[in-house]
């Protein structure tokens, strides 16, 4: 069987869009349903600003009343579901995964040192609710502390997000 030229480059060319997982596609739901409380099913300016928020994404004002502006089809500056999962959807198929790590650093960094210490871990246990104690925390720094200096920097940490250490 032959084929045209044309076919065959067209053939090559088929990009496979990536899609969301099922657990973040249940994300957006969530966040969604939480955030729209008055419960018409449309999230207004300040539900969509705290929702997109949940999600990872603190956009300034003016960004937040743009996608409200596009996508508005009452003209009563609400966004529906589905206009939300498809804005959310192409915002965390962009991200930077990297950068997502950059980001996780400094949560875990508060102090601003540029390393994770065990107090910082103290702090980002107790916030998440794991009782952990002192050697427990100290374990974890020893594990993954390459330079030995009893602290995780930024490439030690990005090590241990890409199961590189």
């Amino acid at each position: 069987m032959y084929t045209s030229s044309a076919a065959q480059k067209a053939k090559r060319r088929t990009y496979t869009r990536p899609e969301l997982s099922p657990d973040q596609q249940t994300e957006i739901k969530e966040a969604f349903e939480l955030f729209d409380s008055d419960k018409d099913n449309c999230l207004d300016y300040h539900e969509l600003k705290v929702a997109m928020r949940a999600l990872g994404f603190d956009l300034k004002k003016a960004e937040v009343l743009k996608l409200l502006k596009d996508h508005d089809k009452s003209g009563h500056g609400l966004i529906e579901f589905s206009d939300f999962a498809k804005i959310m959807t192409d915002k965390i198929l962009a991200r930077d995964p990297m950068e997502e790590i950059r980001r996780a650093f400094h949560l875990f960094d508060d102090d601003k040192t540029g390393k994770i210490s065990i107090r910082n871990l103290r702090r980002v246990a107790k916030e998440i609710g794991d009782n952990l104690d002192d050697e427990e925390l100290q374990a974890m720094i020893e594990e993954f502390d390459l330079d030995g200096d009893g602290e995780i920097n930024e490439q030690e940490f990005f090590a241990i997000m890409t199961d590189d250490a």
